[in-house]
C-alpha cells in the first residue's frame, strides 16, 4: 500500500527518536526522492551494490543502518560518493539512515535483537537513563564454554568469529559493531563475556588482562537485525512492501 514520504518519515523518526542523540552524522531522510513510497529496500549499509539492488527492485526508499555525510569524512561529492548520489537522484530514491537510534533501540534495535538471537534471557540495556548508550546485558540461560558459545554465535551470523580466552560463560554484554572500546566497562560491571562486531589492536590484551572472554562477531555481521525488524514493522503498519 502506497504512503507518503511525510507519512514514512514521521513514523520512523516516531519509532526511533532521532532527536534524542547527538550522533556522528545526520538521522532520518538523507537523500529525497519520489513523494510516494510503496516499496522498501532494507540493508545494513547504502553502498553502491545495495543501491543497485534497490534500483533493481523498482524501490522508491531505502533504510540502512549506515548512511552518507559522516562528520569525519571529506564533504566533496566526488567519486563514489557521487556516484551514489547520482543513482539515488535519477532514480527518485529516498534513502533514510538511523545510526546510533537504530543502535539503542530497546526492542528493534541491533543490540536488542542480537540479544534474541544469542539466546539471551531478557536482554536490557546498561543504563536504562541513557537511552543513547548502547550497551547491553544480559544472561544465558545456563552457563556454557566460551567457545561454545562463539562456534554457535558464528553458526548463527554465518560468519566465523575471533574468539578471545577460555572457561565457561553466563553473563554476556555486547555492543554491536565498532563497540570495542565498551570493553574495559563491561568488565568492570561483571561480564563473562563481551561480544562486539570488531577488534582494536589492544582489545585483546584488555581481554586477558581482565579475564573477561571476548568475540569479535563481524561489524556488518552484528548489524544486520535491527534495519531488517524496522523494516518488517513498517510494513505490517503502514502497507509497504519490505525486502532486506
Amino acid at each position: 500500500m502506497p504512503r507518503s514520504r511525510n507519512q514514512v518519515t514521521e513514523w520512523l523518526n516516531n519509532l526511533l527518536e532521532p532527536d534524542r542523540f547527538a550522533d556522528y552524522c545526520p538521522n532520518g531522510l538523507q537523500v529525497e526522492g519520489r513523494k510516494s513510497i510503496d516499496r522498501l529496500v532494507t540493508g545494513v549499509t547504502a553502498s553502491q551494490s545495495l543501491i543497485d539492488a534497490a534500483l533493481k527492485a523498482n524501490a522508491d526508499a531505502i533504510l540502512v543502518h549506515h548512511g552518507f555525510f559522516w562528520r569525519s569524512e571529506n564533504p566533496c561529492i566526488v567519486g563514489m560518493k557521487a556516484r551514489r548520489l547520482r543513482q539515488l537522484l535519477l532514480g527518485e530514491i529516498n534513502l533514510y539512515a538511523y545510526h546510533l537510534p537504530l543502535d539503542c533501540h530497546p526492542k528493534l534495535g541491533n543490540n536488542a535483537t542480537l540479544g534474541r538471537l544469542m539466546g539471551i534471557v531478557h536482554p536490557q540495556p546498561v543504563d536504562p537513563q541513557d537511552p543513547t548508550l548502547p550497551l547491553f546485558f544480559g544472561d544465558l540461560p545456563e552457563s556454557v564454554s566460551l567457545q561454545h558459545f562463539g562456534r554457535s554465535l558464528g553458526d548463527i551470523l554465518c560468519r566465523a568469529p575471533l574468539i578471545v580466552g577460555e572457561g565457561s560463560v553466563k553473563r554476556v554484554f555486547w555492543c554491536t559493531g565498532a563497540g570495542q572500546g565498551y570493553i574495559e566497562q563491561a568488565a568492570s560491571l561483571g561480564a563473562d563475556v563481551f561480544v562486539t562486531g570488531e577488534a582494536s589492536e589492544q582489545t585483546v590484551h584488555v581481554a586477558r588482562e581482565c579475564g573477561l572472554g571476548f568475540i569479535a562477531a563481524g561489524h556488518h555481521a552484528t548489524e544486520r537485525y535491527g534495519v531488517r525488524a524496522v523494516g518488517e514493522l513498517l510494513e505490517c503498519e503502514l502497507g509497504c512492501k519490505h525486502q532486506f
